[in-house]
């Protein structure tokens, strides 16, 4: 009988650290968390002797509805959010002078020849093997300060 109340015992410890032990599974992608916006694959391209803009890329995800509203960075007089797109058969290149809307946990990728941040008067160049550092400010998400890999861009097979 000892050995019998032992066993319930035993199992009743055992239940109990089950149901109250175990945390909560915290998400996968922290931009499933409402109000966070995630920086992956940071980049900006080097530049060529002389240039006073270059170009940086990243993907964002917002976790709830959100926009990139400004970027700060010290390495040039200013930067701007800027969309490439064709019109009337001329690529053209403009600021989002609203900003750009973040989806809630959509991934939205600056790249070349399409949306990107434009570094413009530029103090120095951005040198392949480098670091660029700049700050994205967001409408509702905390800002973020970003360290981009200065690095030549990915070679694109032609025959895809």
């Amino acid at each position: 009988m000892k050995s019998l109340f032992a066993l319930a015992g035993l199992s009743a410890a055992a239940l109990t650290l089950a149901a109250c032990g175990q945390p909560a599974e915290k998400p996968a992608d922290a931009a499933a968390v409402p109000g966070t916006v995630t920086v992956a694959d940071a980049w900006c391209r080097p530049t060529p002797n002389g240039a006073k803009a270059g170009g940086c890329y990243v993907t964002l995800t917002a976790g709830s509805e959100d926009r990139l509203v400004s970027v700060s960075t010290p390495l040039a007089d200013s930067a701007q959010i800027h969309e490439m797109k064709m019109e009337n058969g001329m690529m053209s290149m403009s600021e989002l002078k609203d900003g750009l809307p973040l989806p809630a946990g959509q991934k939205v990728e600056l790249k070349p020849g399409s949306t990107h941040i434009m570094l413009m008067g530029l103090r120095d160049p951005l040198v392949d093997g480098g670091v660029a550092s700049f700050t994205l400010t967001f409408e509702k998400a905390p800002a973020i300060g970003v360290h981009a890999a200065v690095k030549q861009p990915p070679v694109v097979d032609s025959q895809e």
